[in-house]
């Protein structure tokens, strides 16, 4: 996506001076152009961001999603066993609205 987007700074804007209004020449102060980024370096799932750090490629359902930097403040291991306890905790709420909505006590 990089690739396709022109590498322009905000102070490429052409300045205008005093004579610039009574129809004289446009000036233009063109400014370097930023380093480029390459996509490796960018997390695949935001591609604004930069990749996590502390999340490995090779981890089971890796997209690169970090964008608080969580990875970096807590263990990556603690972060997996309290997704899946969550998840497990969101299956049983959803059963128990279930169970409340058909099953009633005399």
């Amino acid at each position: 996506m990089a690739a396709f987007v022109p590498a322009l700074s905000l102070a490429a804007r052409p300045t205008l001076s005093r004579s610039a209004l009574c129809g004289a020449a446009v000036s233009a102060a063109v400014a370097p152009a930023p380093s480029a980024v390459s996509m490796s370096d960018l997390s695949p799932s935001v591609p604004f961001l930069p990749k996590p750090k502390n999340l490995s490629e090779d981890m089971v359902g890796y997209t690169g999603f970090d964008p608080l930097g969580l990875s970096n403040l807590v263990d990556i291991k603690w972060l997996q066993e309290s997704e899946i306890k969550h998840g497990r905790v969101c299956m049983l709420a959803v059963a128990g609205i279930l169970a409340q909505e058909f099953v009633h006590l005399p």
